[in-house]
């Protein structure tokens, strides 16, 4: 819901706080960089002191960051509250996922039906927000997009004390390669996205590149290093662990930017109001929804994930490819519609499946840090994506508002390069992910706990 709700409040919050149109992503792009650089430090903290206590840690975070959102009066400001909305989530998403485990990973039937709960959680918030963003936006003003998180934050804390609490446990939280990995992840995405009109080979492009290659190393020799590291490097010897998060990244580097993109397309191309492009977009998050609760988890018990997964990227390339015919005079019925519910479709087939098989083999102590991987993977994949292909969508014309044809070009173009990503994404999950076979042989292994793989069933 936190990025759904945005998508179609946009363009009004472009023309009250200022942003260029090749600015407008860090809309989007400074909530992910926060969410995803800190999942990791969010999984940590859940396991280390409690999944209750970090949730709603998290939520006090999101309704702080929401405040700051709603009362941005300059970009830069907005851009904050973003950044620290997805500090909050970054609390709260490894923690849910750590309170499910605790309270489903003994029957792996209910856990089987409470991860499809849980997936379906994503596009049930997703439709609601398209809604709620749409109507705050046309009937009241595009702060209500944020407003919002007040009421329901309060409310969910409220509803806290029914879960389950988990005792501390005694250990060091890694503060200083929690500080690199988020810095290296920002300082990526940040040049990737000025790499455009700074050139791709000028001395600040290289300079920021090789810094945040700088850091991420040094997280990873940190990661070596310190006695309790955020992430135990030797987690990635888990099955399917690497392919599934590989997977998950570029799953979310050629969704995230369809759904940005066709949000401008809707409004800035078709001459939607925030409304009716919000019901435009409507029929694919119920779909989603759908086939997420009722469907793939039955096709996961009978198939496996590594089919779902593959398939459901294959399955949103061809959506994407169809989505890039995209006419300057087109219809929301031929042009929007069938395309975005192929899109739709695949997107429901992968995410549940990746998700589980990234998780599947974890210990159940490293559950909370297994979410926080796979989650960052996702929200990384889903920021660099989108950085990637808006630079592609400028240098083909989408920087020209109101220049529908140049418009339409741009965005096209980013369609098909989501549509490649995506088909990479297919392909490379056939050839490196283990089937569930050889991966139950591997989880024997010591390097890997098979009962939990045992308990999710996969």
């Amino acid at each position: 819901m936190d990025t759904s709700i945005i998508g179609v409040a946009l363009p009004e919050m472009q023309k009250d706080l200022g942003f260029s149109q090749g600015e407008l992503q860090w809309v989007f792009n400074a909530y992910v960089i926060a969410f995803g650089g800190l999942l990791l430090l969010g999984g940590r903290l859940s396991d280390l002191l409690g999944a209750r206590k970090v949730f709603n840690a998290g939520w006090v975070v999101m309704i702080a960051g929401s405040v700051v959102a709603a009362a941005a009066q300059t970009a830069w400001v907005e851009v904050l509250g973003r950044a620290v909305q997805g500090a909050g989530g970054a609390l709260i998403a490894p923690a849910a996922m750590t309170l499910l485990m605790m309270l489903f990973g003994h029957d792996p039937k209910e856990l089987g039906k409470a991860m499809a709960l849980y997936g379906a959680a994503a596009p049930a918030g997703g439709t609601a927000g398209v809604f709620l963003g749409g109507v705050f936006t046309e009937w009241l003003s595009w702060p209500w997009v944020f407003i919002v998180y007040v009421p329901i934050g309060l409310a969910t804390l409220a509803a806290t004390r029914l879960l389950p609490s988990v005792e501390s446990r005694r250990g060091s939280v890694d503060v200083l390669g929690a500080a690199a990995v988020t810095a290296g992840l920002a300082l990526t995405v940040f040049a990737v996205v000025r790499a455009p009109e700074a050139g791709w080979g000028s001395t600040g492009t290289v300079l920021q590149l090789a810094g945040a290659a700088a850091l991420l190393i040094l997280f990873l020799v940190i990661q070596r290093s310190v006695r309790r590291p955020l992430m135990p490097l030797g987690i990635w010897r888990v099955p399917r662990l690497g392919p599934a998060n590989l997977a998950m990244t570029l799953l979310g580097a050629a969704w995230i930017p369809m759904w940005y993109f066709l949000n401008l397309y809707l409004q800035q191309v078709l001459g939607h109001g925030a409304f009716a492009s919000g019901a435009a977009l409507l029929p694919m998050t119920v779909l989603l929804m759908i086939f997420m609760t009722a469907v793939t988890a039955r096709l996961m018990g009978r198939f496996g994930a590594k089919p779902l997964i593959a398939g459901g990227l294959l399955v949103l390339a061809a959506g994407l490819l169809w989505l890039s015919a995209v006419e300057p005079t087109g219809t929301f019925l031929i042009d929007v519609l069938p395309a975005s519910l192929v899109a739709a479709l695949g997107m429901s087939l992968a995410y549940i499946p990746a998700m589980m098989a990234a998780m599947s083999g974890a210990p159940q102590e490293q559950a909370g840090l297994a979410s926080g991987i796979v989650n960052t993977t996702y929200n990384v994949g889903s920021a660099l994506g989108l950085a990637a292909l808006t630079a592609v969508a400028m240098s083909q014309g989408a920087g020209e508002p109101g220049n529908l044809p140049a418009l339409t070009d741009g965005f096209s173009s980013a369609f098909i390069g989501a549509a490649v990503i995506a088909a990479v994404g297919g392909v490379v999950t056939l050839l490196v992910m283990r089937g569930e076979k050889s991966a139950a042989a591997a989880a024997q292994a010591p390097s890997a706990s098979a009962s939990h793989g045992e308990q999710v069933g996969v």
